[in-house]
């Protein structure tokens, strides 16, 4: 009998493979379209997004750090994303794009996030990666965050797209719990998991009846860059 897998590493899995699927399905006129992430075409943002996800593969061969200082939360704190560090991001993925064409996406991505899921398997549960930013993390939380990218830049991929969201229930439970702190929202918004990420990451605009109902219960989410 196989072990039951662990439901961040479910959620990355689920997520990654929907992903997949959706990248067989395009063509070059979609790949060049814009998104949401100015200045990345779809194309960029995929490679960006597969990046992301084999980061796991080297972290993992790499030696382990004495042990984590930072969790999730933490990871996505405002000095990840200062003015430096986010154009090296946004230059990386697109010369990451430059160096794959639309008929090998698909199995770049299956090839890249199945590699990663296969060294977190190998990987003691205590293990601590440290990330490119130098951090020290414990290997679930930085999965937890490789299921943020994944997850809400699918959404913005499926905006550029003009398709429905296809963000998995696996990976919508992974990023609400991480973007509200294991805290239910205030009932009276009425959000499903879509809208929740949604608003919270800045995809969506707060209504000014959202705002009222969000400030008067000092409801607060985690923020961090698109």
């Amino acid at each position: 009998m196989s072990l039951p897998v662990d439901p961040v590493r479910a959620a990355f899995r689920a997520e990654c493979a929907r992903l997949t699927e959706i990248l067989a399905e395009l063509d070059d006129a979609d790949l060049d379209r814009p998104t949401g992430c100015p200045p990345w075409t779809v194309r960029e943002l995929i490679a960006h997004v597969r990046t992301g996800t084999g980061r796991l593969t080297d972290m993992l061969a790499a030696p382990a750090p004495p042990r984590a200082e930072v969790d999730a939360a933490g990871y996505f704190g405002a000095a990840k994303f200062t003015p430096e560090v986010d154009a090296e991001r946004i230059a990386g993925g697109r010369r990451d794009a430059r160096q794959v064409d639309r008929a090998t996406l698909p199995t770049d991505l299956d090839r890249t996030w199945r590699a990663a899921d296969a060294a977190v398997a190998a990987a003691p549960p205590e293990r601590v990666v440290r990330t490119r930013h130098g951090d020290a993390m414990c290997l679930t939380e930085f999965l937890r965050t490789r299921v943020v990218e994944v997850g809400v830049h699918g959404l913005d991929l499926a905006a550029a797209l003009d398709r429905p969201p296809w963000l998995t229930t696996q990976a919508a439970a992974v990023i609400v719990d991480l973007l509200t702190d294991g805290r239910p929202a205030p009932a009276e918004l009425g959000w499903d998991h879509l809208t929740l990420i949604r608003k919270a990451t800045g995809r969506a605009a707060l209504t000014a009846q959202e705002r009222a109902v969000v400030d008067a219960a000092e409801f607060r989410w985690l923020a961090f860059g698109s």
